[in-house]
């Protein structure tokens, strides 16, 4: 069982905590539970990017590209564009199966979503991969937690993030902040108080 305490030896969070987030005002704006091992990354790491490649993904970020709300509603409405034209993957070809993306990879338009299927406990969720610039889905059958530590240490079997193991090939492994990261003006300053879904 991949901890949270694994990630955090490899890859110290932020020594500031970042802001708490109300779980169940989350789950309910989303209309879903969400897995446990999001919600400890959250808790620990906040809105950020992993080793300059993943982005996390927070309810309520100030920054509409790290907002997971925003970025629900965003997917949502450009898969449905695209599948009107190219075919689902596999795994969305059950009825009641959706993708919720949870982070996304720094310049390639990629995102990392959980396959939710009907009926399936959150924390059992698995993780698409999809390339964003074209049709290919890569699916891991594992949750976000131990999929962001194989990419993080190479033992991903996936055929992205070559950024990440060809040019960068961190001997220490960072996170970084997304107000350090994207300068600390936030997009977004009123984000708690916008409707959502």
């Amino acid at each position: 069982m991949i901890t949270l305490d694994t990630l955090v030896r490899l890859c110290p969070p932020p020594a500031q905590s970042p802001p708490p987030v109300d779980w169940a005002q989350a789950e309910s704006d989303l209309g879903t539970a969400l897995p446990a091992d999001y919600k400890q990354l959250v808790e620990t790491y906040g809105d950020g990017i992993f080793d300059e490649t993943i982005w996390l993904l927070t309810p309520d970020s100030a920054y509409d590209d790290c907002d997971l709300y925003a970025q629900t509603r965003e997917r949502e409405e450009i898969l449905a564009d695209l599948w009107e034209f190219e075919d689902k993957p596999a795994a969305l070809r059950e009825a009641g199966a959706r993708v919720l993306p949870w982070a996304f990879e720094e310049g390639t338009g990629a995102f990392l979503y959980w396959l939710a299927r009907p009926g399936q406990s959150p924390d059992d969720w698995t993780v698409l991969y999809n390339e964003g610039r074209g049709p290919l889905w890569e699916h891991h059958d594992m949750g976000c937690l131990p999929f962001l530590l194989a990419v993080l240490t190479g033992t991903a079997q996936t055929e992205y993030f070559s950024n990440l193991y060809e040019v960068l090939k961190p001997a220490e492994h960072r996170f970084t902040t997304a107000d350090q990261a994207l300068g600390a003006t936030p997009v977004n300053p009123a984000a708690p108080a916008r409707p959502h879904r």
